[in-house]
């Protein structure tokens, strides 16, 4: 696995891991559990309503056994990815789903301009190559369409890069927004869903493919 060289001026090692270990045999246990607070999910779940096309095809990138998507929301069709085919088989939300290895291969199986907006939640983080990754999105999603990023301050820290763990919860949003300018995606802004006084701090930035 080679660390993301599209930003050069990140310091040497920022995408190491603690862990020197695969990914498949860390998430080769299924975790049925959330990773963020309830308040967070309800802050997330609004925001998937003003953000996510209802009717249209949606990419949950890094998902697991729940969405986070609003219930009432039909959408044509939700496809998932994952590290682990039981938290994905147990997802009640998800029309098919595939698991693979970002890390290790970033290219996804998807065809050209296939997606109408994509999702990754509490994931980030754990990205070697982020702009591979999301210029894998940009190419799977059709003109203007989103992908809505979010994460909060809990993590797995051996599996976390090592830049997130030596950044501010303010820089890691500033780095979300490199990322996402980086990969070719314009009009990106962060939302503060929560603000981590009353429940898990939450925080979404989307980034559109150009129109």
């Amino acid at each position: 696995m080679a660390a993301d060289n599209a930003l050069p001026g990140l310091p040497p090692g920022a995408f190491a891991k603690e862990d020197p270990g695969s990914d498949a045999d860390f998430y080769a246990e299924a975790r049925l559990e959330t990773h963020i607070d309830d308040a967070a999910i309800a802050a997330l779940t609004d925001f998937y309503r003003l953000v996510l096309p209802p009717g249209r095809v949606v990419l949950d990138l890094m998902s697991s056994w729940i969405s986070h998507l609003p219930p009432e929301v039909a959408y044509g069709e939700v496809i998932g990815h994952g590290m682990n085919a039981e938290e994905l088989a147990a997802n009640p939300r998800l029309a098919r789903w595939f698991i693979q290895d970002l890390n290790q291969d970033p290219i996804l199986p998807l065809k050209d301009a296939s997606l109408d907006a994509a999702t990754i939640c509490v994931g980030v983080q754990y990205l070697q190559q982020p702009v591979a990754v999301m210029s894998e999105l940009r190419r799977a999603l059709r003109p203007g369409a989103p992908l809505a990023i979010s994460f909060s301050n809990r993590c797995f820290p051996t599996t976390a890069v090592a830049i997130w763990l030596n950044l501010s919860p303010r820089d890691h949003a500033r780095l979300v927004e490199m990322y996402l300018q980086t990969a070719g995606f314009t009009d990106v802004q962060t939302h503060a869903l929560r603000d981590g006084r009353y429940s898990d701090p939450m925080t979404a930035v989307v980034g559109r493919t150009a129109a």
